[in-house]
Order: structure tokens, then C-alpha cells, then sequence
């Protein structure tokens, strides 16, 4: 079974270099990569200086007292591997990242699978590498291990590469399953995945988000433990710190606000009429997935009916405007601090983008249909702070239905409810030392 692994991996990276040939972002994915054992080379060189001088002063003729000043062991950090598909599964890791440095002198090393996840957080602070994952063979495997020598591993969500976890299980190096989630209908609970479940059971400790993950790897033999999705601590944790904008302050003037998050087209076709409708003590703030030129013009087409007004154009002369539309990234999270109400687009397309968001502000979140992949989602909606709707009838029942509730209470005691899965994690790692 491991030769047919082997054939269909490949295949699959080749894939992508053909596609490279027209596909930018498998261009992307394809050029990142020829980077990879040059980045790994200067990291391990770094480490072995830094033993060197270690072993230096262990010989020295210092005093006690200056080779704890000088060469204390504290100084060779543990190093620690975090291999994300995406941003998303970034998002994941890094609260766990972020305590692990607070807690401890250690490196830490992320890989990551998508470009989409590498462009963006390649010079990420908290990292001492981040570059691609090594195409997945058993040779990348031990030549990975012996240039980054990992002291823990930490796969997150998704990621279940063979040789690099069956390498970790060799070399007797813990590796974690972080924040993950099974369904039905993956490959491990086929007839046919024997595999790929002994995969799995090479995995040292696995980290689900739900009691049906844990079930479903209860029906294959592996035990797993419930920690939750550290990106409930990571949310909480933001929210604390959300940015305010003067500008902003002054558009919103004491009315109710509505932050849409994200929109698709597909999103637009169905929250506009209402909007256009929304009574008058209501505002809107919106944000577009893209912000070209073409989809900020396809919103204000949209909404040409009501006062629309561009962030970077906003001024003292236009705040009685209705819709306020964003025109640049990066303030999303901190928008949601205003809101009283938000809709969060991407599942009418390509799948939910992020709930949690606005829910760190106690504010209930309506969204698509094309959910079932995002745990949040189900959870949201089995307690009251989500609603999913699949066409712009079923938008304005629930839009007239929560627009005059208050609902924050709710949403913020839920979301501290589902905090901890970092600490659960952490505190499992000291105990394994």
C-alpha cells in the first residue's frame, strides 16, 4: 500500500507542476519550493553553531557562575515543527505557538502546504523558518528531520503525511494531531484505508474538536482526546486588543450596525434586497473576499439605491451615508467590534469564511448554506448565536427576526464556554516532558 501512497503522491505534485505552467498560484507553489533545503541548510547551520558554543563553555574553565551567565543550557532551544495546510490551520496553530514561546526558550519552525498560507505568514515574528513542506517521500523525510531536529511536532487539522510521520515515529519524537476533524466519508474509515489508518495510529496524540471525531476514531481503535479548536482562545484573545478608527466612529453615530464579512457575489444575490430595506436606525459596514476594482464597483451596483461610501473616501462631509464599503484589508476583525448583527459570506461559494470573528464580540452571525465542513458552524446554529440560510427569503425571516434582539450576552458566554483547548494541549505536551 505504501508504493501506491508513493504513486499517487507523486502524481498529485505533478499535477501541480503542470498546472504551474498557467495556474499562478501552482506557479507559486511550485517556485516556493525550490527554496526549501537552502532555508533548512542555514537553519541547521545555525544550530550547530550554537551547540558548538555551547559544548565550548561546558569545557571552559569558567566559573559556575559564568557559564550560567554565558552557556546556559537554555540557550540550545527545544525546537518546535508546526506544519499548516493554510492560513486557516495557521490560525490554529498559532495560539499554541504563541504560548509555547511564552512558556519556554524554544525555535519554532512552520512548513506550510498552500501558498495561500506561506504569502501571507512567511514573515510571520514569532517564527525562527517558515517555507514549504518538502514534497512528501521518504527521502525528504530523514533529510528534513536531520536538518530541523524537531523536539515536538505538531500536524494541524487536516495534514496526515505518511513518510513524514512514520519518519517521526522512527526517530521517537512526539507528534500531535492539532484541532482535528473526521467525517464519515475520509479515506481512514473506508474498507479500503487500512493505510492511511495505520497513518494515523502512528500519530502520538490526536487533538479533536468534537465528540463525533472522537467516535468515529473510536470505530477504527485509536483513542483521542476532546481539546476543542484553539481558535476559540485565539478569537477571545484578539478581541481584547480590536483597534478603534475615529472615521468609523463618527459613520456609525450611535445606530444599529450590520457587518457583512467577506461577500461573494453569490452572497450579494441574496443579502441585498433586505439591505436595501434595512430600517433607518441601521448602518452598514461591508467588506468584499477581493477588493479590485471591479468588485468594489459590483457592491456599489448592488446597493446603488442607498448613500455608499468608500472607506478611503470617507470624510467629515459624507458620515450620514448608509454603507460604509471597505476598500483595503487587514481592519476585518476590528470592524466586527461595531456590529450588532453580521453576515458572514464564502458559503454560497467556496466554503464559510471566519465565524469566530464576529462571535468574539457577541455578535450572532448569519451565513450560507455550504457549512458542513466547519465544526463552528453546526455548533453556532445548535445554540442559537448562527443562522444558516440558503436563499434571500430565508435572509430577511432571520434578519427580522434578530435585528431587534440583543443577543450579546448569549454569544460572548458561549464563545468562553469553548476556550481551553490551547491549555489542554500544553499541559499534555509538559507532561510527556
Amino acid at each position: 500500500m505504501h508504493i501506491l501512497y508513493s504513486i499517487s503522491v507523486r502524481l498529485y505534485f505533478l499535477s501541480i507542476r503542470i498546472a504551474s505552467l498557467w495556474n499562478p498560484k501552482a506557479k507559486k507553489w511550485v517556485d516556493g519550493r525550490k527554496e526549501c533545503w537552502e532555508k533548512l541548510e542555514r537553519f541547521a547551520d545555525e544550530n550547530s553553531k550554537l551547540s558548538s558554543r555551547f559544548m565550548k563553555g561546558q569545557n571552559s574553565k569558567l566559573s559556575k557562575t559564568e557559564f550560567v551567565a554565558d552557556y546556559s543550557p537554555f540557550q540550545i532551544p527545544k525546537t518546535y515543527w508546526f506544519h499548516c495546510a493554510s492560513l486557516g490551520e495557521f490560525e490554529q496553530g498559532r495560539p499554541l505557538m504563541e504560548a509555547l514561546k511564552d512558556k519556554s526558550h524554544c525555535r519554532i519552525v512552520i512548513t506550510f502546504f498552500s501558498p495561500s498560507g506561506y504569502e501571507i505568514r512567511k514573515n510571520y515574528e514569532l517564527a525562527d523558518l517558515v517555507l514549504y513542506l518538502p514534497n512528501d517521500s521518504k527521502k525528504n523525510a530523514k533529510r528534513f528531520f536531520n536538518l530541523v531536529d524537531p523536539t515536538a511536532i505538531f500536524f494541524i487539522k487536516y495534514e496526515f503525511w505518511a513518510n513524514y510521520i512514520f519518519e517521526a515515529k522512527k526517530r521517537v519524537i512526539p507528534l500531535y494531531s492539532v484541532s482535528a476533524v473526521f467525517r464519515k466519508k475520509q479515506i481512514f474509515f473506508k474498507w479500503y484505508g487500512g493505510y492511511m489508518r495505520s497513518v494515523l495510529k502512528s500519530i502520538s496524540r490526536i487533538f479533536v474538536q468534537n465528540v463525533e471525531s472522537k467516535k468515529l476514531l473510536e470505530s477504527i481503535g485509536i483513542n483521542s482526546v476532546i481539546a476543542g479548536d484553539t481558535r476559540y482562545d485565539r478569537v477571545m484573545k484578539n478581541a481584547e486588543k480590536a483597534q478603534k478608527f475615529p472615521l468609523i466612529d463618527a459613520f456609525t453615530n450611535n445606530h444599529k450596525i450590520f457587518v457583512c464579512g467577506s461577500l461573494w457575489l453569490q452572497d450579494l444575490q441574496v443579502v441585498s434586497d433586505s439591505l436595501n430595506n434595512l430600517e433607518d436606525d441601521w448602518k452598514i459596514i461591508l467588506t468584499t473576499h477581493e477588493i479590485d476594482e471591479s468588485h468594489l464597483k459590483e457592491v456599489e451596483e448592488f446597493f446603488k439605491d442607498k448613500k455608499i461610501i468608500r472607506y478611503s473616501k470617507l470624510n467629515q462631509d459624507n458620515l450620514d451615508s448608509t454603507i460604509l464599503l471597505i476598500d483595503n484589508v487587514g481592519m476585518l476583525m476590528h470592524l466586527y467590534s461595531y456590529g450588532n448583527l453580521a453576515y458572514v459570506g464564502g458559503a454560497f461559494k467556496t466554503g464559510l469564511h471566519n465565524i469566530l470573528e464576529p462571535a468574539s464580540f457577541g455578535v450572532p452571525v448569519i451565513f450560507g448554506t455550504h457549512h458542513k465542513k466547519f465544526p463552528e458552524a453546526k455548533l453556532f446554529i445548535d445554540n442559537g448565536i448562527g443562522f444558516s440560510v440558503s436563499n434571500s427569503k430565508e435572509f430577511q425571516t432571520i434578519l427580522s427576526k434578530l435585528q431587534n434582539e440583543n443577543m450579546n450576552v448569549k454569544v460572548v458566554g458561549f464563545m468562553n464556554s469553548q476556550k481551553g483547548a490551547t491549555d489542554v494541549i500544553l499541559n499534555t505536551i509538559i507532561e510527556r516532558g
